[in-house]
């Protein structure tokens, strides 16, 4: 027997109301929903909105620890006051030999393989000073200085360099070097580029931008504040298959959107979020000429935090590097979240520093007088370094820059997988998340499609395709007039304890909904998947009884 589909708690008064908040605030609703709904049953709640993985890396971890050990002992060589205080290392000669002595007594554990490894990949590729190189780590994961440089550590910048090039440009790379700003994840890296951009005239309030579609939410919400009221463009990636389902890939006649000249930024997430879809080398080529022939001075902004879940992953970094800013952050492929660890690239040979050189006399005037304080040649501060020194109000710029061991740590991350050339850690987690996928679509009941532009970290479910494909515009149409778009997120929350995210809020399709295939036990994707087809069913079941 169905059950009552319109038996549930909260109103579509109320789910009207909601829906026009971000997705990450009705979260907090469907939460206190799934967990009065699992009090009364023998559910479990399951919280699929949250893009948190539960798999950590252990051996960069692990080497962080083990360094700290060393470190620590060559700073009670320095002074040791009571057992309790030490100095700091500041005399570099000999230090390398040492830290060889020290890891000839750890030569056992993948922590001191992975050290050595580092070191020599330091020395040996680049050229890298032992002791200068050692020096630097220590002063990294003890943190007794000041950032400095303030943007990077400048040896550990070459580490973060190679990494960034390996997973983001793929092989044959020949683009030239890219200056590196490390950051506190991801969401600072947003926050100091719309800020930097407006502070050197590079975008004024107003002025028309361009979102890639669906994205992250605060690529949304940010423009829409008072300080910015940016003219949006939304550029869809409204592509579809064979067989009417979404392919989350932006045809030509959407990217014609930017040859706009008065496009003056595009904001891009690829692999995208919640599609988790790369772009296709297609999409990527068009991209190009369109900045080549028809708007030569868009600035692209594209976050790639997502490019490691897909093999042999290009960004518009490799693609475009002379008009784009890199996001990356390592909290999803690391399992990092709480490090707060990101960077911002720049190409050394870039538009923004170009744009900032052709602006008017009075801007010049004024980002003289802002930066003068730093150097008596402001007019020459590269905008990687305005980053820095807007990311601290500038008068702050002698204390920038991300804390040495977080530095140290990001570091760690990016040698182990420079050092991986069997990928193996890349595999372990590209297979964690493509079972987890298989498990979702399995409960659904509905063929999933190879795709190898599929990250997967996240899946979007679009009830309003499925509705068509499976029953008819009929039943597309009456879900429309009987219920809003989040309807079935709340109906998951109180009727089976899961909750997940809507679409519709990442700029994406009104009705769909998104799954985070990081963050639960991978048994739980099944599960997760057979009640999300149960609500749909019980949507058909009310509609066929309506006709009768």
């Amino acid at each position: 027997m169905a059950i009552d589909i319109s038996k549930i708690k909260t109103s579509r008064e109320v789910e009207k109301t909601l829906q026009t908040l971000s997705p990450f605030e009705i979260k907090n609703e469907l939460i206190h929903l799934a967990e009065e709904s699992a009090l009364k049953s023998t559910a479990i709640t399951l919280n699929a909105g949250r893009g948190n993985p539960n798999w950590i890396a252990t051996v960069p971890r692990e080497a962080f620890f083990l360094f700290g050990q060393f470190a620590l002992e060559e700073c009670r060589n320095v002074m040791e006051e009571q057992g309790i205080l030490a100095g700091i290392v500041q005399n570099k000669n000999g230090v390398a030999s040492r830290f060889e002595t020290f890891l000839a007594k750890h030569k056992d554990t993948p922590a001191a393989s992975l050290l050595e490894k580092t070191y020599h990949y330091g020395v040996d590729k680049h050229d890298f000073d032992g002791d200068a190189w050692i020096r630097e780590w220590i002063e990294a994961v003890i943190g007794f200085n000041y950032p400095v440089p303030d943007r990077m550590l400048s040896q550990i910048e070459v580490i973060v360099h190679d990494y960034l090039v390996q997973e983001m440009c793929g092989t044959g790379n020949d683009k030239g070097k890219y200056d590196i700003f490390a950051v506190e994840g991801g969401t600072a890296a947003m926050c100091y580029i719309f800020d930097s951009l407006m502070q050197n005239h590079l975008t004024e309030r107003g002025d028309k931008i361009a979102l890639l579609t669906p994205t992250f939410t605060p690529y949304i919400e940010i423009p829409e504040l008072d300080r910015y009221k940016f003219d949006v463009v939304y550029v869809q990636a409204s592509g579809v298959g064979e067989n009417g389902f979404h392919t989350w890939q932006y045809p030509n006649s959407e990217l014609d959107k930017l040859k706009d000249p008065a496009v003056k930024v595009a904001f891009v997430v690829n692999p995208s979020n919640p599609p988790s879809s790369a772009m296709s080398t297609e999409t990527l080529n068009y991209i190009a000429d369109i900045v080549k022939n028809d708007n030569p001075e868009l600035m692209v902004i594209t976050d790639d935090v997502y490019g490691t879940f897909v093999n042999n992953f290009r960004s518009l970094m490799a693609i475009i590097p002379h008009n784009t800013i890199t996001v990356y952050s390592y909290s999803k492929y690391f399992g990092c979240t709480g490090w707060r660890l990101g960077t911002i690239a720049v190409h050394q040979d870039n538009i923004f520093d170009k744009k900032i050189a052709n602006l008017s006399n009075a801007h010049k005037k004024e980002l003289h007088e802002r930066y003068a304080s730093l150097t008596l040649q402001p007019e020459k501060i590269k905008f990687i370094d305005r980053l820095v020194a807007d990311s601290r109000q500038v008068a702050l710029n002698h204390t920038a820059g991300l804390s040495l061991p977080q530095q140290f740590q990001m570091m760690l991350f990016s040698a182990f997988c420079l050092l991986d050339t069997q990928d193996v850690y890349k595999t372990l987690t590209q297979s964690i998340i493509h079972k987890r996928l298989n498990l979702l679509w399995e409960g659904l009941e509905v063929p999933i499609l190879e795709d190898p532009m599929r990250a997967g970290y996240y899946s979007e479910i679009d009830v309003m395709v499925a509705a068509k494909h499976f029953y008819g515009d009929d039943f597309a149409n009456w879900l429309k007039t009987n219920f809003e778009p989040v309807d079935v997120l709340f109906r998951l929350a109180e009727k089976t304890a899961i909750v997940l995210l809507n679409g519709g809020g990442f700029a994406g399709p009104e009705w769909s909904i998104r799954v985070s295939l990081a963050n639960l036990p991978t048994d739980s994707y099944l599960i997760l998947g057979k009640n999300i087809r149960k609500i749909l069913l019980e949507y058909v079941t009310s509609w066929e009884n309506s006709k009768k």
